[in-house]
């Protein structure tokens, strides 16, 4: 049941006669770095600061005299903000919540407060705060008990995986013989590269608080790019998919550790055929592959079809932990984006819902 003041901030709007409100106290509400809407008994909005009305985007005196009705059909009131407006309403006066957080079209982390009761003498006094900073040293802080938490299992979860894949590599070496005279030893070299490619996968992930040193050679990046996508192209062809490798033009070389960047070229190639699967429709997925010369940077891209993400996700998108997958543990990016900022370079990505997403690797070129 709604209550009765409730249905009251549901009526239409009146007329706002000023003046209700003490001067002294209005021109401290005005200066207060929360917005501050105040209804009175009857559900109408006798005032509002400054602060509140520059984040509905709204001026002042289309405000004074509203009830929440008429707010939350304001003509100039956004799509966006009447969402939260209304879901606002809802924690806080129907279910009785005295707060209620949420996060706005730019990405900013808001807490909206109400108080009410005896000592408002049935006046509701809204307010709203940005809490992003407060939200940004919460993250870190759980970040870093995540990174401790993982550093004392490492060890031993390592040792678990690493002896299976030990007795594998040791039969593959056995098969080695048979493999060379059915004229397929390429494919035993391939897997043992894969399953030394996996233990240095399994380091890296649990002692991704730890960076490592990159083992610095010279990398032709065309190389870098044909031996991944022949890793990935069968997985590809089973999930209905094409991996498109561009033309690379001229000789490209960057300097680092061949297996942390084929780590890092892999992670994104597979997190695209998640994304490509993942969509409702039945679309053709595709995956470009390329690299270009900027100056004395190349610019490797990766691009895909997939179901792409919103602002909310990209904007977290490289924390460590952080992840969309039922069964993500949330650190490939993180450690890609640090494997490339220890090789000098940097990772942006661009990306639309239901269109796809583009990520962009940067390295500086050996010249």
């Amino acid at each position: 049941m709604i209550s009765q003041y409730q249905e009251s901030l549901l009526l239409p709007a009146r007329t706002f006669q000023s003046g209700s409100m003490d001067t002294t106290y209005e021109d401290v509400l005005e200066h207060v770095d929360s917005g501050i809407l105040l209804f009175d008994e009857e559900g109408v909005l006798t005032f509002v600061n400054k602060q509140m009305y520059g984040m509905l985007e709204l001026n002042r005196h289309s405000l004074l005299g509203c009830t929440m009705a008429h707010l939350l059909s304001h003509i100039q009131l956004g799509r966006f903000k009447k969402k939260q407006v209304l879901r606002s309403y809802r924690e806080m006066v129907q279910k009785g919540k005295q707060s209620y957080e949420f996060v706005d079209e730019y990405g900013r982390y808001w807490r909206a407060s109400l108080c009410c009761g005896e000592q408002m003498k049935g006046s509701y006094l809204f307010t709203v705060k940005e809490i992003s900073d407060y939200k940004l040293i919460e993250q870190t802080a759980y970040q870093n008990d995540s990174l401790a938490m993982l550093g004392k299992l490492s060890a031993s979860i390592a040792h678990e995986i690493r002896n299976p894949l030990t007795a594998i590599r040791g039969f593959i070496q056995l098969l080695h013989p048979h493999l060379h005279q059915l004229g397929k030893e390429e494919y035993g070299r391939i897997i043992l590269a894969e399953i030394d490619r996996a233990n240095d996968i399994i380091h890296e992930f649990l002692t991704s608080s730890k960076p490592s040193v990159p083992q610095v050679s010279m990398i032709p990046v065309s190389a870098l790019l044909k031996e991944v996508v022949l890793l990935t192209e069968s997985e590809a062809l089973m999930k209905g998919c094409q991996i498109n490798l561009h033309p690379l033009h001229g000789d490209m070389i960057i300097s680092g550790d061949v297996k942390q960047m084929k780590q890092v070229v892999l992670n994104m190639i597979r997190n695209a055929l998640e994304a490509i699967t993942e969509r409702d429709d039945d679309q053709i997925g595709k995956i470009e592959v390329g690299a270009r010369r900027e100056g004395a940077e190349v610019r490797i891209f990766i691009s895909d079809n997939g179901k792409g993400m919103d602002i909310l996700t990209l904007d977290r998108l490289f924390n460590p932990f952080f992840t969309t997958k039922e069964n993500g543990t949330g650190l490939g990016l993180s450690v890609s984006d640090r494997i490339i900022k220890d090789h000098g370079g940097c990772i942006s990505v661009s990306s639309r819902v239901n269109e796809g997403t583009r990520f962009v690797i940067s390295l500086p070129l050996i010249q």
